[in-house]
Order: C-alpha cells, then structure tokens, then sequence
C-alpha cells in the first residue's frame, strides 16, 4: 500500500485545457491530503504504473463520451490489466456530462466500477456532474464547488459516498439556454448551426472539456 496520498489522474482528450483540469484544482484545493496529478492522454503506461505503487487513493476525472468512458482512459485500463502494478489504491471517480441528469454517466461508472472489480481494487466515491461545463461559471458554480469539496472531505476521511450534482433549471431552459451557448460558440469560430449539425464538425472546434 502507497503512503497516503491521492494520485488525480485527468482522462480527458483535451486534458491540457479541459474542464477536467478545473474540477482538478478544486478538489485539490478542499483535499486533506497530498495531491499530485496526471494527463493520461499522452502519458506512458509505465510511468502511470509507477506512479500507482506510491499511493493510496486515486482520482480519476473525465468528461462523458458517448455515454462511456473517453479514450484516453480506456487505453490506460487495458495497459494497467497487461501490467498491473502491485499496490492496488482505492479508485474514486469524478465524470462530467453535458446533459442536465447526472445519472446519463452511470454507465460510465459501471465501466470504471467494473475494471475495480477485474483489477482487485476498492471502490471509492463516486461524484457524477451534469449540465456540462456552464456549472463551473457563476452563478452555478457554488453548486460544483460545493460538491467537490464533499468528494474530497470523503476521499480524505476514506468513508466513500455516491454524489451528484447538476444546475436546478427545468429542461426546457437547460436546453434552450444550451442550444444558445453552443451556436453563438461555433458563430465565434465561423461554424454555423447547420454545419454544427453534422459529423463532420468533429475536430473542427476546438473542445475544453
């Protein structure tokens, strides 16, 4: 068993300048014990491995991806099963998702709670955020704060909880107010609301989740 110590592992495609490296920074900020964090998009398996031998929790953040978990951190679950380190830390997990229900991640955390189970590691906590990333701007940021900051108290104190957090907004105006967002964001970068409309406009914005 590692020292006591939370290894935050970011599995989000853009993890430079994700929200996921917000969400990061917060549960820092409120975590009673040592920190460090890691990029898995371009991360060596080895060196996650050898980072895992030396602690006793881990935090893993993504953003949802097609109701499952993003590329980045798939890779990393098969690497760590071809290679498993010895020390095995309890896993917590903290996904975002742009619907208003946070329940649309549970399939995302059946995914990581299922990896848990091959792997032989404990379960931590669990936070599942919904409304995407407009919760991480005032005046909804209280909310996430709020709710990280009780991940972190868990995680420290290693009495694990299931959270979750969204706006408190209708549907109707999440999805009023989120139609609005996103086509005046593609507007900025000379996208229109039909081109946003097709497949082709994967990677041609550029995504901070």
């Amino acid at each position: 068993m590692g020292v006591k110590k939370v290894l935050i592992l970011n599995g989000s495609p853009r993890a430079p300048r994700s929200n996921s490296r917000r969400y990061a920074a917060l549960f820092t900020q409120f975590c009673g014990l040592e920190t460090e964090s890691m990029d898995l998009l371009r991360a060596d398996p080895k060196a996650v491995a050898e980072r895992l031998e030396a602690v006793s929790d881990v935090l893993l953040i993504f953003p949802l991806y097609a109701d499952a978990i993003p590329v980045p951190v798939l890779r990393a679950f098969k690497a760590l099963e071809e290679a498993p380190p010895q020390n095995r830390p309890t896993l917590s997990v903290l996904v975002n998702c742009g619907f208003l229900e946070p329940e649309q991640s549970d399939v995302a955390v059946a995914m990581v709670e299922l990896f848990c189970k091959r792997m032989g590691w404990p379960v931590g906590s669990v936070l599942e955020i919904g409304s995407g990333e407009a919760i991480l701007d005032q005046p909804f940021r209280v909310f996430a704060r709020w709710k990280i900051r009780t991940l972190a108290r868990a995680v420290t104190a290693g009495r694990h909880r299931r959270l979750k957090v969204t706006m408190p907004i209708s549907k109707k105006f999440f999805l009023k107010a989120s139609t609005k967002y996103w086509t005046d964001y593609g507007a900025r970068n000379g996208i229109t609301a039909e081109q946003m409309a097709t497949m082709e406009i994967e990677g041609s914005l550029p995504d901070d989740r």
